[in-house]
């Protein structure tokens, strides 16, 4: 009954192919079945490494009972958020609007017409701390829907009604300015978390952009306390049990302020995001610890993410078996000090217990810790602690191991790549290069394919059904830019080019707003549009980096245009609400500076080209190669001779270019403080 869903692309899907449910994929079919047996559309919205999606799927969608009802009374039709994220923002905005609050799974009830007119999110077996059970849900929307159905058709015209009226105008005149910024930095030093870094309360995530912004705002302004907001951020991160400290690697979030017990799902996009952050530390601070946790970030994005076609997988699950054979939260990562001995002895595991912040009581339940440094046992022998690593590593192996949703997402993979692209030629690793550029070919060849658009997800190298949504374009193309300036390839700049050409045709609306989907994309009920970042960059933010960053490379004043109205948002955004619009402020910070367009005429991977790539001017962009073709690869470096024959480096801003130098310690000089001319 359930084959519909064993023919999609989706682990998530999949997941649900044998539930005694008759789901459909989300699909104008479902919607005409709806409408032949004038029932009600019964939506539900999850992902693979979801823990509550698992538990509702458990006790509800695999009960027989329970499934018998849903069958009788609605079309059910299940959808992955990742696949298919422009339904998930317009019915997530939908049900945050009347309850106040969103999350997954979601539970929606739809009229034929795809209008939403009943809500929530988990709905538990039985009736408990007020939520009615899941049953009493369907047996009250269906009593509705037969008796009241005028009541149900004016509800759902309203919320609509409502919906259509939040539609975003453009954002405010002009391009944010120092008095925008100044504010939003003001705006994160209020919200601050002095005693444990980060930002707010808990539940703390990673935040990833805002931290890119102020490393960006320190290296233009020289802003000491923007740095140290940076730094004190990622020094926490990095010790705490948010970072796994034997494989590497970030989880989701942390459920305290301190960082120490996570939510321990990892995405790629939070460990591709993090990635780069702590390159881009170190490349401001010279940091060894912002170094080692951009290396072993990379090298588990690599070694548990990587698929079969060199693309990365989206998620590994919070989930896997215990030594009960249990599926629990955290199983695969935690520690009791009885398992610390029976790996380690008695000694190295009073060691390992003091290093890693494990105690008897336990930080997590049921008498577990996770591992974290909480620094309070002195000096460490180092090669010990390598040492007791590797075996608790090595022994943690043999454990279950975390489901993976092995799906690859366009924009995340975008954000791999430059992650992997950057990381490998801050620290001479071109084997992370050559991940980042297989990466970027899979994109290419599976996600472009022969129709020219972008797809939003492929599995096993086949292409799903769902279009790229703008933050597949703008993540991609920032990928390919990052690529192009590490390897010199002048093709990963046109692919770039052809994106964001997409993007100002399909994505653009007046006065520089940008839509989630395409112009030409299956209509919903609303148009998404959504420019603040949330757990990365908005599409928004995306394509208005990813097109600053073109039009510096190419001189493309359509693309600089573009990207200067669609940051009109963050002038009206970043004062107001900086952590959520913290990608939006760092590409912000690129046009305040500029930004910098370096042209290297002499070898790719040489020192002049080294020293361009490790600048911290914002957004600076890097164009490197030598001889007559170089320049129809790179606009950039169109009569750039070399200087007495030796490698030469230009560097220019806001159409001023300043004296070539031949040496490496002026070029840098150019690209550290803030800019002058």
């Amino acid at each position: 009954m359930a084959h519909r869903l064993a023919q999609t692309t989706s682990p998530y899907l999949l997941q649900h192919a044998d539930n005694p449910v008759d789901w459909w994929p989300w699909s104008p079919e479902a919607f005409e079945e709806a409408r032949r047996r004038d029932v009600p559309v019964l939506l539900s919205v999850g992902y693979a490494s979801c823990h509550w999606c698992h538990v509702m799927a458990h006790e509800s969608f695999e009960d027989d009972a329970t499934a018998a009802y849903m069958n009788e009374h609605f079309v059910s039709v299940k959808v992955d958020r990742e696949e298919r994220p422009d339904v998930d923002a317009v019915y997530m905005e939908a049900v945050q609007a009347a309850t106040g609050h969103g999350g997954w799974p979601m539970t929606v009830f739809l009229t034929a017409d795809g209008e939403p007119f009943y809500f929530g999110t988990y709905f538990p077996p039985e009736a408990r701390h007020g939520s009615p059970s899941f049953r009493q849900v369907l047996e009250g929307v269906a009593a509705a829907w037969k008796d009241r159905r005028d009541e149900v058709a004016e509800v759902a015209g309203r919320i609509v009604a409502d919906l259509a009226g939040r539609s975003l105008v453009h954002g405010g005149d002009g391009v944010p300015g120092e008095s925008e910024v100044a504010q939003a930095l003001l705006g994160l030093t209020r919200e601050y978390d002095e005693q444990h870094g980060g930002f707010g309360g808990a539940p703390k995530f990673p935040p990833s952009m805002a931290v890119e912004f102020l490393l960006r705002h320190y290296a233009r302004t020289g802003s000491e306390g923007a740095l140290q907001m940076a730094a004190d951020t990622c020094a926490a991160m990095a010790r705490g049990g948010i970072y796994d400290q034997l494989g590497g690697g970030f989880a989701r979030y942390s459920v305290d302020r301190e960082w120490i017990v996570p939510h321990f799902e990892k995405m790629l996009y939070d460990n591709a995001l993090l990635c780069r952050v702590y390159a881009h530390l170190w490349r401001a601070t010279g940091s060894d610890e912002a170094r080692r946790i951009a290396l072993e970030t990379a090298d588990f994005m690599v070694r548990e993410l990587r698929t079969a076609e060199g693309g990365f997988a989206s998620a590994l699950d919070a989930d896997s078996e215990d030594a009960d054979g249990r599926h629990v939260e955290g199983a695969y990562y935690v520690w009791t000090p009885a398992q610390l001995r029976e790996v380690l002895g008695e000694d190295d595991a009073a060691f390992a217990a003091a290093y890693y912040g494990v105690t008897e009581d336990g930080t997590f339940e049921e008498g577990a810790s996770v591992l974290r440094l909480p620094g309070d046992a002195g000096p460490m022998d180092a090669d010990r602690v390598a040492d007791v690593r590797a075996r608790l590593l090595a022994a943690r192996e043999q454990r279950p191991r975390p489901g993976r949703d092995d799906k690859v997402v366009a924009a995340w993979n975008g954000l791999a790549v430059a992650a992997l692209a950057e990381t490998g030629a801050y620290f001479d690793r071109p084997d992370l290069v050559e991940r980042a550029t297989e990466a970027a070919d899979l994109l290419v060849r599976v996600h472009l394919g022969e129709v020219a658009r972008l797809t939003r997800t492929s599995k096993d190298g086949r292409a799903g059904d769902n279009a790229g949504v703008l933050e597949d374009y703008g993540d991609v193309a920032e990928g390919f830019l990052a690529l192009a300036a590490v390897t010199g390839e002048g093709a990963w700049l046109e692919f770039a080019g052809f994106l964001l050409d997409i993007v100002l045709e399909q994505f653009t609306g007046e006065g520089g707003q940008l839509y989630d989907t395409a112009h030409d994309a299956e209509q919903l009920i609303r148009r998404p549009q959504d420019p603040t970042d949330s757990a990365t960059p908005s599409g928004w933010t995306a394509a208005a980096g990813a097109l600053l960053s073109y039009a510096a490379y190419t001189g493309s004043e359509p693309h600089r245009t573009a990207a200067e109205g669609a940051l009109g948002v963050v002038k009206a955004l970043g004062p107001r609400v900086p952590r959520f619009v913290g990608w939006g402020l760092a590409v912000a910070e690129a046009l305040l500076d500029g930004p910098r367009e370096v042209a290297v005429a002499g070898p790719v991977g040489g020192e002049l080209h080294r020293t361009a790539l490790l600048g911290r001017a914002p957004g600076a962009v890097v164009a490197a190669g030598e001889g007559p073709g170089a320049g129809a690869e790179f606009p950039l470096l169109v009569d750039r001779p070399l200087v007495g024959g030796q490698p030469t480096a230009y560097v220019c801003r806001h159409f001023v270019c300043s004296a070539p130098t031949t040496n490496a310690g002026e070029l840098a000089a150019a690209l550290a403080g803030p800019a002058g001319g």
